[in-house]
């Protein structure tokens, strides 16, 4: 694998383990232009190894994805032909990590969120720590939840609960995401995250290669099936809403630390 081809990551294998870091600790590992589309090559990439059997994903700085970085999505605002080219990568970055089958583990140690939480969720494992946060704030910024929330909420924690929060946004803590079955497990701090996910990483390594690649490939055609259905679809609306100027005036807001105010339009 060459990972010399990315710079919003940083890749590293070392006994048949491939370990991709979140590269951009000064931005919270926030995802910009070139972290996107990164995004939708390194999953083939890796699969495609032959020295690879287990995948870790993790953040750097103490943060996992912090989402959208602030001033990328600003400069596509009013851009049609940057709206559209985006969300083809967010469609692109669901089937491509669908497709792994080999297993992934994520290592959350700080916030996990937007696209930054859908990529954790899509992990077959995800550990965290107690001071992580889980949130899909779409919605908070007068967004449609297109980049893997509105696929990954409901067959996670169920409709009821996936409205709860893909409609609010409102974050949850580790803790809570366990306990609705969110992720895997929460753990106290990141001395324990190495801890209990270089168990799993082990488990892996020694299990029946072939039996654990094939039942997760197994697993991942129904939600393949599930996402062509509803990716598509709330792409497409996350790319109407970017038009609108409430998505507009709610990045203004931020930018400038105040809280957006949503006119219906």
């Amino acid at each position: 694998m060459d990972t010399s081809a990315y710079t919003g990551f940083l890749v590293e294998t070392k006994d048949r383990v491939t370990t991709i870091t979140f590269n951009r600790p000064e931005a919270r590992n926030s995802i910009n232009a070139q972290l996107h589309y990164e995004l939708t090559t390194i999953w083939p990439d890796v699969d495609s190894d032959p020295d690879t059997d287990v995948i870790v994903l993790q953040g750097s700085g103490g943060s996992f994805c912090a989402g959208g970085d602030l001033k990328w999505l600003l400069s596509k605002v009013g851009d049609p032909l940057k709206v559209i080219s985006g969300n083809r990568a967010n469609r692109r970055i669901t089937d491509e990590i669908l497709t792994v089958e080999k297993p992934i583990i994520a290592k959350v140690d700080g916030p996990a969120m937007g696209l930054g939480c859908s990529l954790a969720l899509f992990c077959d494992f995800v550990f965290a720590t107690e001071r992580s946060t889980f949130a899909d704030p779409h919605v908070s910024v007068g967004l449609v939840a297109g980049d893997g929330g509105a696929l990954l909420w409901p067959q996670l924690v169920g409709y009821m609960r996936a409205r709860r929060y893909l409609l609010t946004g409102d974050a949850l803590s580790a803790r809570e995401a366990e306990d609705i079955g969110l992720i895997t497990q929460c753990v106290a701090d990141a001395a324990e995250l190495d801890v209990v996910a270089d168990a799993m990483v082990g488990r892996m390594l020694n299990g029946a290669k072939f039996a654990i690649r094939f039942t997760k490939a197994s697993i991942n055609a129904g939600l393949r099936q599930v996402a062509s259905a509803v990716v598509d679809r709330a792409a497409t609306f996350e790319g109407i809403s970017q038009m609108t100027e409430d998505y507009r005036g709610a990045l203004e807001s931020f930018s400038k630390k105040e809280k957006p105010v949503f006119e219906g339009k």
